[in-house]
């Protein structure tokens, strides 16, 4: 896919970025959980918390490709600053970029660009997961405000996050056309963040639960109208799932790397690891998964450039990229041996970071359920 120039320019930049001051620092993410307050301040510099946001709010204005473009970037990196980023630029600020009023946007926005206030995405419930349509969360119109009950889990970013865009139920007797979308501020009355969770992977990034006990949000922080939450979800996911999959072909480009280069150094039996047959097979096969769902990413941006839902192509690209991804690592930690298995090596990092894309934001097998849906449908 040819890029624009400027957004070329932009991903050599964030490479140099990664190189020089974020991989040096991902073993401390690791331990402690964290993303340094100086590399936080040095995202917010480079403008990376504005990659997706309309330059008249202060961002770049990255479309889709461009997007994608640098998540592959972010896939050489520890996952969890990754994640923070592509968290925040992607499902935390879509909603308010395509439904909010002018003033939520004139409000939010400039300050979500640089990086002043963090974004994030509350739909996951005890009761919900991969299925938007089973939200509980409900909110009721009183007056000039909602009032919000419920609560939300695993939510990402939620730690650090000063604006959410939340899903609830304003009408129960319309299924999934009664859910819609609101911003929510951290310290709104009767809004409140758990501790966040320890989790397998993604270091560094913050995922907390949410709860809202009659929480008042003033009217005009309903996203569009009434009843389009659900639709917005879907669209976000989308997009979110385009975004996962070229994260995943980054991640198997650093692992492809980080392989070659072992085997063109590692001696066993009088022998370099690559004249060995069945590690050249193994090698053969992460590059073919790795270019497969190279080109499921990009028939899936260029659908959705082409301004078609891109629902099926999604998917398609999560599902395969995603299996593929945990494919790789798994065979990326066999070619390294014992060192593969050590924290030393960084291939164990990424091994348990992998696993949480086969799950968020659809699961592998949610995304299968949406393929056979979209081949089965009549025209």
């Amino acid at each position: 896919m040819n890029l624009a120039p400027e957004v070329v320019r932009l991903c050599q930049e964030i490479r140099r970025f990664i190189q020089k001051e974020v991989d040096p620092r991902s073993r401390w993410i690791e331990e402690n959980d964290a993303i340094p307050e100086e590399l936080m301040r040095m995202a917010r510099e480079m403008g990376l918390f504005g990659l997706t946001i309309p330059e008249q709010y202060g961002g770049i204005g990255l479309d889709l490709a461009g997007k994608c473009a640098v998540e592959e970037e972010m896939g050489r990196t520890n996952y969890g600053f990754a994640t923070v980023i592509g968290n925040h630029t992607g499902i935390g600020t879509t909603g308010i970029v395509a439904l909010g009023s002018e003033a939520l946007k004139r409000k939010y926005l400039p300050r979500m660009a640089t990086g002043e206030w963090v974004g994030c995405f509350a739909l996951t419930e005890p009761h919900a997961g991969s299925n938007p349509a089973d939200i509980r969360t409900t909110a009721v119109r009183k007056g000039d405000r909602y009032v919000l009950n419920g609560e939300k889990i695993y939510t990402t970013n939620g730690g650090i996050a000063r604006v959410f865009t939340v899903m609830a139920v304003t009408d129960k007797t319309k299924g999934i056309k009664g859910i819609s979308a609101f911003i929510i501020e951290r310290g709104f009355p009767g809004f409140s963040i758990g501790r966040n969770e320890l989790k397998m992977g993604m270091h560094g990034c913050t995922t907390a639960p949410l709860a809202f006990t009659d929480c008042e949000v003033p009217a005009e922080n309903l996203l569009g109208a009434e009843g389009v939450g659900y639709v917005q979800a879907l669209k976000t996911l989308t997009m979110g799932r385009v975004t996962i999959a070229a994260r995943a072909c980054g991640m198997m480009d650093k692992l492809i790397e980080r392989s070659v280069d072992y085997m063109k150094t590692r001696v066993q039996a009088g022998k370099k690891l690559a004249e060995f047959q069945g590690l050249q097979w193994m090698l053969a096969d992460m590059g073919v998964a790795r270019d497969a769902s190279r080109l499921l990413t990009g028939r899936a941006i260029e659908t959705i450039l082409r301004g078609e839902r891109g629902t099926l192509e999604a998917s398609a690209a999560k599902l395969y990229a995603t299996e593929a991804l945990g494919k790789v690592v798994d065979s990326a930690v066999q070619i390294h041996g014992g060192m593969g298995y050590m924290r030393e090596a960084g291939i164990e990092t990424v091994y348990r970071d992998a696993r949480i894309t086969r799950i968020y934001e659809g699961s592998s097998e949610i995304q299968r359920n949406i393929i056979a849906a979209q081949l089965l449908k009549d025209d």
